[in-house]
């Protein structure tokens, strides 16, 4: 032991009190030490955790006492390494401990049901989980020094007692008053005899980087003994040379004295965590560089945030917060969509705890950073699980308020370069949150029939609605360029109606997600139920038109497209295209039906796909497109008319590529495309394709021919001999 002679060393074998730990610690030990910490480097946070406590504990009695400091003022954590002699010293200036209290808190457990406890702990049958929740209602993160210590030295100074030393092998401990006096005046130092596998953390490299990932938020300065390299200059030594030299020479060589440049390696203290906690301080005292500052340092991102939220919380459980909308989004973002990811930082009492669980963010806000640190919540004993995840959700639900709050304040471009980024994560946020769907609705943006620049929300949108207008109207496709020149949005867009156009694949799952928005139902204009005249003499009108055309909508559906469609009906939305294809209310409309086709891990012949693809949809006629009028008089002058046949035929193939569907007999198609071409071009339907000639080989192409197949001969030949010399 440090600053023992030899003398005191045998007073030290003598004096001291030998303990057995209760069996109940003993056991307690030995099963941190085999099975309960996941990792062996979190000894470290736990020990500089305790220190820190110390040290709030006479903080806190210095405000009505502050004679308690006077013993030593200093207020720090000092961490040490001899790798020489194996050793790790942790020292603090905290409130020290009594004799007494070395016994109660490193030998004991005072607590009723000890057994009981235990007893359950022990008991195979209890799961790994159960058994980290019933060890964290104890603070024994002291033994976790055991993981990387066979012998384990506290000597304590306490302002009520003399300086006493406890040393402990983790089979049994012994107590014994200090004979070097109070040389600590207060506080604690833990000396850790390492093991040979542990050697590592006695590197000043990895010890920095433990408090850099752990504790460098700790209310009070950890300090590292760290060697530094510099360069000094010296003088060079003298070269003593034979004779004598003059005065004058002599003073000439002082004045050009010469020196070297060496490299000189010097030990000193160096302060490790010297980023504050500035969720600690109130907002309005926080500059904007401090948190661009810190966010970088927590996330390593070159780039400043897009926008941030600073709040505490109160209530069933108090915490601090600070988190941020990182300006761009990751790369990978939805290759590990659902996986854990590290983005918030969970601290308690400024110690860090975990970033590694997926209870703090639900999946689709993953892209936010952050940290959380609360003085309430509940740990266990190895810190790596939460024993209440009850408390977990009630903080997961402020964060997500917390977040939706700062979304919904961005404006103008800071906005546009979030959607830019993130819409993707607001539209699954509207699938797969329900309770929070009202408040992700209002932060959507589509592109939209009313603007060709801008996009829009659903809030505009309902503003801007025609006074009769019940339903929000919406058109799913590829483009913008695809859905505006749809024959579904034509009589809209021709009597005023407002289409949102949805371009993004996801964005037709996320309106179905949603059975309303502000009271309006959502309407996909590629399927039934679109209504755009509902006056008597409009619905008069189409009456008269639906009687006219009845001969042609019952010969499409029992004879020229049978078992193609569903039904034929005169359109109430076509005015340019002479027929559009319409999927039910509950069936895929062309843009679905697109996106399942193409999804990587469908399964093969799926029949619940089957089903929705397989469903007849209903074929809509434009009454007043010629080439409708003109089918109309065929087919009532001749059902049997083959023209009509083709005609209609071709008019649903090209109605079904316009409706954002696929043809199943896309060869058929291409042939009776080729067949109105020889038609309008006056090319026979019988007329052959020309055979291709016979070119016969000429006597110089031939020898050409021979020649060649030597030359290749000659060069293969070549190569083998080389390969047998070889």
């Amino acid at each position: 032991m440090e600053g023992l002679s030899p003398q005191q060393v045998k007073e030290l074998q003598t004096k001291a009190e030998k303990h057995e730990f209760q069996a109940e610690v003993n056991r307690m030990m030995k099963l941190i030490i085999n099975s309960l910490y996941r990792n062996k480097e979190i000894f470290l946070r736990e020990l500089i955790s305790n220190a820190a406590d110390a040290l709030d504990k006479i903080r806190l009695i210095s405000l009505t006492d502050p004679s308690a400091l006077q013993t030593n003022e200093d207020m720090s954590i000092r961490i040490k390494a001899d790798r020489e002699n194996k050793l790790l010293h942790i020292v603090d200036s905290g409130i020290g401990m009594t004799k007494e209290e070395l016994m109660n808190n490193l030998g004991t457990i005072a607590r009723s049901g000890t057994a009981e406890f235990l007893q359950k702990l022990m008991d195979t049958s209890t799961s790994a989980d159960v058994q980290q929740e019933l060890i964290g209602q104890f603070g024994v993160g002291f033994y976790s020094a055991f993981l990387v210590a066979d012998r384990v030295v506290v000597t304590t100074k306490s302002n009520d007692d003399e300086q006493y030393i406890w040393e402990s092998d983790s089979g049994s401990f012994s107590i014994v008053k200090d004979p070097r006096g109070p040389t600590l005046k207060r506080g604690t130092q833990i000396t850790l005899h390492m093991k040979e596998e542990a050697k590592d953390f006695l590197e000043p490299d990895t010890l920095k980087n433990l408090v850099h990932k752990y504790s460098q938020f700790i209310n009070f300065s950890i300090f590292l003994w760290q060697s530094k390299t510099e360069m000094v200059e010296v003088p060079t030594e003298p070269i003593e040379e034979d004779g004598k030299k003059e005065d004058g020479a002599v003073e000439e060589e002082k004045e050009e004295k010469k020196t070297k440049t060496i490299e000189k390696t010097t030990w000193d203290w160096e302060r490790v965590n010297n980023v504050k906690p500035i969720w600690m301080r109130k907002p309005s005292q926080v500059e904007q560089e401090e948190y661009d500052e810190f966010y970088k340092s927590i996330t390593k991102d070159f780039d400043k945030p897009l926008t941030h939220v600073h709040f505490s919380a109160e209530g069933e459980v108090s915490f601090r917060s600070i988190l941020y909308v990182p300006k761009t989004s990751p790369s990978d973002m939805f290759q590990n969509y659902g996986k854990v990811v590290e983005n918030i930082k969970l601290y308690v009492r400024r110690v860090f705890i975990t970033d590694d669980f997926a209870d703090m963010m639900p999946k689709y806000l993953a892209f936010i950073r952050g940290i959380v640190d609360s003085d309430d919540l509940p740990l266990n004993v190895s810190r790596e699980n939460l024993q209440q995840h009850k408390l977990l959700k009630v903080i997961k639900k402020k964060l997500v308020r917390k977040v939706l709050d700062m979304l919904k304040k961005l404006e103008g471009t800071q906005f546009d370069d979030f959607w830019k980024e993130f819409s993707t994560n607001i539209k699954l946020g509207v699938m797969e949150d329900p309770s929070n769907r009202i408040r992700l609705a209002k932060l959507l943006r589509f592109a939209s029939s009313a603007d060709k620049e801008k996009l829009t929300s659903l809030t505009d949108y309902v503003e801007r609605m025609k006074e009769k207008q019940d339903k929000i109207y919406y058109m799913a496709g590829t483009s913008r360029e695809e859905v505006e020149t749809s024959p579904f949005v034509e009589r809209l867009i021709a009597k005023g109606y407002e289409v949102l156009y949805l371009t993004e694949a996801v964005d037709e799952y996320c309106i179905q997600s949603m059975p309303e928005f502000e009271g309006k139902k959502f309407q996909n204009v590629a399927k039934e139920g679109v209504n755009i005249d509902e006056s008597e003499q409009a619905k008069e009108a189409h009456k008269n038109l639906e009687t006219e055309f009845e001969p042609l909508t019952s010969w499409l559906k029992d004879t020229g497209l049978k078992g193609l469609i569903e039904k034929a009906v005169v359109s109430q939305r076509l005015v340019k295209s002479p027929s559009a294809l319409v999927a039910s209310t509950y069936g895929w409309s062309g843009n679905m039906e697109r996106i399942m086709k193409s999804q990587a891990y469908a399964k093969a012949k799926d029949p619940s796909q089957d089903f929705y693809a397989n469903q007849k949809k209903t074929f809509e006629i434009n009454p007043r497109h010629p080439v409708v009028k003109e089918l109309l008089r065929r087919v009532i002058e001749d059902k049997e008319d083959q023209k009509a046949k083709d005609t209609a035929l071709l008019l649903f193939e090209t109605a079904t590529l316009r409706s954002g569907f696929s043809l199943k007999d896309q060869v058929g198609f291409a042939e009776r495309i080729e067949s109105v071409l020889r038609q309008s071009l006056n090319v026979a339907a019988d007329a052959e394709v020309e055979a291709e000639p016979v070119i016969e080989e000429t006597e110089e192409a031939e020898d050409a021919s021979e020649e060649a197949d030597a030359e290749s001969t000659t060069e293969e030949t070549k190569v083998e001999e080389e390969h047998s010399e070889l």
